[in-house]
């Protein structure tokens, strides 16, 4: 549950904390991925008390012992806290990587490599030119000549001069060193890796014995691998949300499939970056948040946010800059990765993410979002409960939800008020906490609407959530005749 107010920030002699902004609710959540530099009971107390919403669990780093304990720890600590976060699982996906080459060598721009198929039994070398082999051996009928291929997130690039036989051969454009276990890109190349690998099916299996909330696949391509997980969260009765990740060109091309198929979205700009002309990339954020919106997914932006913060105690002037263009797009939530694992100053990361969005929500001035495809009469009335309390001062909206749909499509119409979301459905209150400008908790529901009502108005002022004589708007259901309607009441709490 919530705690009974919003903490107040303490002082630090890292970063001067507003007041002004604490006093006001956060629309835009936030996701932390979980490393050394967060895994205490300590730290993750302070995270928790910050208002985190999510914590990642990048799967590419982990293993399942420590996945369990890790998993564990959280739900036992919020637990202590008395405040619940969501977990989210990044399943590494496929990838393509190089295996060890030894002694890390420099490549000159203009020298020939061997990408090989297999593991060499000896000397591999062909004409002297160096080479090391891939994990992926059909790789070689996926490329063509003239194709780019990208080594160390794009540090080295190369072009592919033949495919010869058990090797494709490049030569050097961008020069630079290489090492063991590099990860490659090919923009623009349709390469025919699995969706799930053996090792991300056993990721999986952890996440279904440990209740994950959200799964998160990397390197998603088409409907289709996320249809396949979803086969695999429906046959062990999971309600697990799936997060596309958006990596590579070609999930830009299916991009609208890809968004239908999913529970959300997450727009990993590292490897997107990599893989998209970077000048396109904040046209790419931009179009993704878009229709996100429009079709009522939830979106995330992540990779980068503060990366100068893993070493340095304050963000750079462009990383503010960053966060602050997200947030003035709505995304759902900002995500902070390398800066919460292994950084100096995840705590204070935090603070960042928050003073951030809290002054940008504060110019939020525009109308319910137009895009949002309403064509019912109870969609209607969501749209028109927006207007409704955007009109009335320091008001909020209160909605009861067994499924998330209401939730859903009243946090896609970008409200300029709060969204106090109720349900009695544990997974569903913390599917809740990825949606932009919802606060979601968990009560009891009674089989009389009017007390449900009752009881949640009383739960928010108990909490300091709303006061005596403010005006709230309320999408409930109401017994007339004994029949079940749907209602948009105005209350005002007593």
């Amino acid at each position: 549950m919530h705690p009974d107010k919003h903490p107040s920030l303490s002082s630090s002699n890292i970063i001067m904390d507003n007041p002004a902004l604490e006093m006001r609710y956060r629309q835009t959540k936030i996701i932390f991925t979980i490393g050394p530099a967060t895994s205490s009971d300590a730290v993750l107390k302070e995270l928790i008390n910050e208002r985190v919403d999510i914590c990642r669990i990048n799967m590419a780093h982990a293993s399942h012992a420590w996945t369990r304990g890790i998993i564990q720890q959280i739900k036992r600590v919020c637990g202590e806290v008395d405040r619940h976060i969501a977990i989210m699982m990044d399943i590494k996906g496929p990838e393509i990587r190089t295996g060890d080459i030894g002694e890390p060598i420099y490549l000159e721009q203009g020298q020939l490599f061997d990408f090989l198929m297999a593991v060499p039994t000896g000397d591999a070398s062909q004409e002297g030119i160096r080479c090391v082999n891939v994990n992926y051996p059909n790789l070689i009928n996926d490329v063509s000549v003239g194709d780019t291929v990208l080594v160390d997130s794009g540090l080295i690039r190369m072009q592919v001069m033949a495919t010869l036989g058990d090797r494709i051969r490049c030569k050097v454009i961008i020069p630079g060193q290489f090492g063991n276990r590099r990860h490659i890109n090919l923009p623009g190349v349709r390469v025919g890796l699995p969706s799930l690998t053996e090792k991300d099916q056993g990721d999986v299996a952890i996440g279904l014995e440990e209740g994950i909330d959200f799964y998160a696949l990397s390197f998603v391509r088409d409907a289709e691998a996320l249809h396949e997980l979803r086969a695999v969260l429906t046959e062990h009765g999971s309600k697990a949300r799936i997060i596309a990740k958006i990596e590579d060109q070609q999930a830009i091309s299916n991009i609208d499939e890809i968004i239908d198929a999913s529970d959300g979205i997450m727009i990993a700009r590292g490897d997107l970056g990599i893989e998209c002309p970077y000048e396109e990339l904040p046209i790419i954020q931009h179009q993704i948040i878009k229709s996100c919106i429009k079709k009522s997914r939830p979106v995330i932006v992540a990779t980068h946010m503060l990366e100068s913060m893993i070493e340095a105690p304050v963000p750079t002037r462009a990383e503010v800059s960053d966060i602050a263009h997200a947030v003035l797009e709505r995304t759902d939530a900002i995500m902070l990765s390398g800066e919460t694992t292994t950084g100096k100053y995840p705590v204070e990361c935090v603070k960042v993410f928050k003073r951030i969005s809290q002054r940008i929500e504060s110019l939020h001035d525009d109308d319910p979002t137009k895009e949002v495809y309403l064509p019912t009469p109870k969609g209607k009335m969501l749209r028109s409960a927006v207007y409704l309390a955007n009109d009335i001062e320091d008001s909020g909206l209160v909605v009861f939800s067994r499924s998330g749909y209401l939730v859903r499509m009243l946090s896609s119409l970008r409200p300029k008020v709060p969204i106090y979301a109720f349900t009695d459905i544990p997974e569903l209150f913390r599917n809740l906490l990825i949606l932009w400008g919802v606060e979601p908790f968990q009560m009891d529901f009674s089989e009389d609407p009017e007390t449900t009502i009752n009881d949640a108005f009383a739960y928010l002022k108990r909490k300091k959530w709303v006061k005596e004589g403010q005006t709230l708007i309320v999408i409930s259901n109401a017994l007339a005749k004994d029949k079940v309607i749907d209602t948009l009441q105005i209350r005002t709490v007593e």
